[in-house]
């Protein structure tokens, strides 16, 4: 089975690696030659449009920033579209639009081809080592067919409706976390603004019935220690997750208020220059306003997590 591999960034480079490491002919593509230079170097054929990847593969995955970039991708003039084999299958692990991977599908059955929308979720250490879930949606019996060329990059590979199912599942997921560290910043100032020192703050409300549940641990990772960049997630990625899911909520007629309040949040942040800088710096805003600073010592934030064998804070999880 040859599968080809559009899009090495950050978590594209560590799946397509993991991909050609479980031993399949792999071809790449990308709008720099250069993002596939270490999967050229280990065998893998270069394609000059995603047409030609998709002229010579069997399965076809799509990494990629979102929806503006995926469309042409697929229904360009040297598009996967334009090239795909009947029987052939397009995994899009992009966090992307519902409506575009419905579109997307129904223009690959027209051709005999198959559509899935499958993002990920785990960030760049998780695509690293194989340690992501992947949500999938479209026609089961195909996906069962491709399952072990996911199960190559991600330990936690699943079906779970038809296409378009797991967008919703990725937007739920993000969109959740983006919320609830808006909460965070705002109960977090609050209590610094009312005299606790941050870091005992965060080492007692861990201890608390959410803290059990590791949802404080989440403000290790940039927050804390006050350092967004470099990104493991950037904030302008963040934005396109965060109006994806707003966007889906008006859609369907569900009021999603704290949703829209994130948005206004990393709205403001963008209008500050942070789109490069590690999502989580959003919440720096309400340290403004409260008028407080958080500045822990990074080491005093491990011992925190070292005294009761929570993972170590190693790279600075993002959303993705």
């Amino acid at each position: 089975m040859t599968v080809g591999f559009i899009g090495l960034g950050t978590m594209g480079a560590f799946m397509a690696a993991n991909i050609q490491k479980a031993g399949y002919p792999l071809v790449v593509h990308d709008i720099r030659r250069e993002a596939g230079a270490n999967r050229l170097a280990a065998g893998a054929a270069w394609a000059e449009t995603p047409r030609a990847v998709a002229e010579r593969c069997d399965v076809i995955f799509t990494s990629l920033p979102g929806p503006k970039e995926f469309e042409p991708v697929v229904f360009g003039p040297d598009g996967i579209l334009a090239g795909i084999r009947p029987g052939a299958a397009l995994f899009d692990l992009t966090t992307n639009a519902q409506a575009l991977v419905r579109r997307m599908a129904a223009a690959l059955a027209e051709k005999g081809a198959h559509g899935f929308d499958a993002p990920v979720s785990g960030g760049p250490k998780g695509a690293e080592s194989g340690r992501l879930a992947i949500w999938v949606g479209g026609d089961r019996a195909v996906y069962d067919r491709f399952k072990p060329v996911l199960d190559a990059f991600g330990d936690q590979a699943a079906h779970i409706g038809p296409i378009g199912s797991a967008t919703v599942a990725k937007l739920v997921h993000n969109m959740a976390g983006y919320a609830v560290q808006t909460v965070m910043a705002e109960v977090f100032s609050m209590g610094v603004k009312a005299g606790m020192d941050p870091l005992d703050l965060w080492a007692a409300v861990r201890q608390g019935a959410m803290g059990r549940r590791r949802s404080f641990d989440r403000l290790a990772d940039q927050f804390l220690v006050g350092a967004y960049d470099p990104p493991a997630f950037p904030l302008k990625l963040a934005h396109k997750d965060i109006s994806l899911a707003v966007g889906m909520g008006r859609d369907l007629g569900v009021p999603m208020r704290l949703c829209n309040l994130t948005l206004e949040e990393v709205n403001e942040a963008l209008a500050r220059g942070w789109g490069d800088l590690d999502s989580r710096v959003s919440m720096t805003l309400q340290l403004e306003r409260a008028n407080v600073a958080v500045r822990c010592d990074p080491a005093a934030v491990q011992a925190v997590l070292d005294a009761d064998g929570a993972p170590t804070v190693t790279a600075r999880g993002g959303k993705g």
